[in-house]
C-alpha cells in the first residue's frame, strides 16, 4: 500500500473553512451548541485524510491518541464540578460573594466592581456564572449611580476573566495546559507574570475613570437583595474560606492537581455538614453529583447558585472530546503541520512565535465562535513550534489563554460574546475597550515575546517528554 502524501495548503483550508462554516451556521442561525458542527467538520477532515491515502485505521488511532493526551483534563473537570458544588453547599461560594459584595463604596465603584467579579470568578471559576449574576447586579447600581453603562460592563468582564484565566476551577484554564503539555498549577504561576501586571494596570484606569463618581450615593438595593438572600439562607462565617485558602496553599506547594482539587471537594463537604444545618451526608453524595440547587425565590440568588456537580462537566467534556477528534485527524493527516508551517514562514525568532500564537487565537475566536477552539486548534498547531524553540510548555499554554481565553467577549458572534452582550445588555463594540484587562493582557504577552522576559526554557525532562 502506498504511503499517505502530504497534504497542500488549500486541502488542509477545507476541513478548516468547513468548520467555520458549519459553527457559524450552527451557532448564529439556530442558536445551537458546537458538538454536532464539530462532529461535521471532523468528517469533512476524515475523507480530506481519505483523499491522502490514510486508511481509516490510521485515522482512528490519530483521534485516540489526541483524546488521550486530554484526559487529565477531563478528570480534573469532573473533579472541579465536585469541588463547586461542595464549595456552595457549605457556604463557601456564598460567603465569598457575601463578603465582596460588603466592600462596595461609591468612589471606587468601577475598580471594586472588578474586584468583587475577580473573587467570584476565582471562587466558582466561571466568567459566565459571574457576569450573568453579580455582574447584573453591578450594572444596576452603576445605573443608579449614573455610571455609564459600558464602563461597568468592562469592569464587570474584566474580572469575570481574571477568574476565568487563573482559577483552577476553570474548564479553559484546566484546557490550556493539556494542549500544550503543561502542568495546571506550573501554567497558572505563569500565567502570573502576564496577568498580574494587567490587573493592576487596568485596575488603575479604573481607578482614574472612577474618580468623577466620587461623592455620589449608592443605590444599594440590588446588592441588598444578594446579601440578605445569602445570610438568610447560609451561616456565613469567615471559617468558610479555609477551603480556598487550603487548595491556595496546596497550588503554591506543587500538590498534584487532581489529589489538591480533591482535598478541597472534601473540605467543602465536611464544612457543609458543620456549618449548615440540614445537611446529611446523602445529601452531599447528591450535592457531589448533580450539583447544588437553589431555592430562594430571589432569582439572581438562584442562578448565582445553582450550579456545580460532576454531571455538570459532561457538557464540556463532550465539546473537548468532539474537538479532540477534529483536531486528531487534522493532526494526523498532517493539516496541523502544514498550516502551522504557512504561519510559522512569516514569525521570527520567539517574539514572532508568540505574535503568532496569539494572532491564530484572536482569530479563531472571531472566525470559529467559540472560546474552546480558540485554544485546542492552535494548542494542537503551535505546541511543535514551541518544542523546537525549546521553550518550556507552559510558555504555550499561557500565550493560548493571554489571547484565546480573553479575547473570546470582544466578538458578538462569539459564543462568549453574544452571551456577555444578552447578561449585561451592552454590545461588545461598546464594552471593548473598557475591558482594560481583556485586550492589555495580550500586548504585555507579546511584549515579554519580543523581550524574552519570562521565557522559560524546556527543562530536559520537558524535552525528552
Amino acid at each position: 500500500m502506498a504511503e499517505p502524501r502530504k497534504p497542500k495548503v488549500w486541502e488542509a483550508l477545507v476541513p478548516v473553512l468547513a468548520l467555520i462554516a458549519f459553527l457559524s451556521t450552527s451557532i448564529l442561525l439556530f442558536e445551537a451548541s458546537p458538538q454536532i458542527p464539530l462532529i461535521a467538520a471532523t468528517i469533512v477532515a476524515a475523507l480530506m485524510a481519505l483523499r491522502l491515502g490514510y486508511s481509516w485505521k490510521d485515522l482512528e488511532e490519530g483521534v485516540v491518541n489526541t483524546i488521550k493526551m486530554s484526559m487529565q483534563a477531563i478528570l480534573i473537570l469532573m473533579v472541579i464540578g465536585m469541588v463547586i458544588g461542595s464549595w456552595i453547599l457549605s457556604g463557601t461560594v456564598p460567603a465569598l460573594i457575601y463578603y465582596g459584595l460588603q466592600i462596595l463604596t461609591p468612589a471606587i465603584f468601577l475598580t471594586v466592581a472588578c474586584l468583587i467579579c475577580c473573587v467570584v470568578s476565582l471562587a466558582t471559576g466561571s466568567s459566565w456564572t459571574t457576569a450573568g449574576t453579580v455582574g447584573v447586579a453591578l450594572m444596576g447600581v452603576a445605573t443608579g449611580l449614573g455610571i455609564p453603562l459600558p464602563m461597568a460592563a468592562g469592569a464587570v468582564i474584566s474580572g469575570a476573566y481574571f477568574g476565568d484565566k487563573m482559577s483552577p476551577l476553570s474548564d479553559t484554564t484546566n484546557l490550556a495546559p493539556a494542549m500544550a503539555g503543561a502542568n495546571l498549577f506550573d501554567h497558572i504561576k505563569h500565567m502570573a507574570f502576564t496577568t498580574g501586571p494587567s490587573l493592576l494596570i487596568a485596575l488603575v484606569l479604573y481607578t482614574i475613570l472612577g474618580l468623577r463618581f466620587a461623592g455620589k450615593e449608592l443605590d444599594a438595593s440590588s446588592i441588598s437583595a444578594i446579601t440578605d438572600t445569602l445570610k438568610a439562607t447560609f451561616n456565613i462565617n469567615p471559617l468558610l474560606l479555609i477551603p480556598p485558602v487550603i487548595v491556595i496553599i496546596l497550588v503554591v506547594r506543587k500538590f498534584p492537581a487532581l489529589p489538591g482539587l480533591l482535598v478541597g471537594a472534601i473540605l467543602g463537604s465536611i464544612f457543609a455538614a458543620i456549618f449548615q444545618s440540614g445537611v446529611s451526608l446523602g445529601g452531599i453524595i447528591d450535592n457531589l453529583h448533580y450539583g447544588y440547587a437553589s431555592e430562594t425565590g430571589v432569582e439572581v440568588v438562584d442562578e448565582l447558585l445553582s450550579r456545580g456537580g460532576l454531571d455538570s462537566m459532561m457538557g464540556t467534556i463532550s465539546l473537548i472530546l468532539c474537538a479532540m477528534a477534529f483536531g486528531g485527524v487534522m493532526e494526523k493527516a498532517g493539516f496541523l503541520e502544514v498550516l502551522a508551517r504557512k504561519l510559522l514562514s512569516f514569525a521570527k525568532g520567539t517574539g514572532g512565535l508568540v505574535l503568532a500564537t496569539e494572532v491564530s487565537c484572536v482569530f479563531t475566536n472571531a472566525v470559529a465562535g467559540d472560546q474552546y477552539l480558540s485554544l485546542v486548534l492552535p494548542g494542537r498547531m503551535f505546541k511543535t513550534a514551541f518544542d523546537e524553540a525549546g521553550l518550556a510548555p507552559k510558555n504555550l499554554s499561557r500565550c493560548l489563554e493571554d489571547a484565546g481565553t480573553i479575547t473570546s467577549p470582544f466578538f458578538v458572534w462569539n459564543t462568549c460574546g453574544a452571551f456577555m452582550y444578552k447578561a449585561l445588555m451592552v454590545h461588545p463594540a461598546a464594552y471593548a475597550i473598557y475591558a482594560f484587562l481583556n485586550w492589555i493582557n495580550p500586548i504585555v504577552s507579546i511584549f515579554y515575546g519580543f523581550t524574552g522576559i519570562t521565557m522559560e526554557k524546556a527543562k530536559p525532562a520537558e524535552k525528552a517528554a
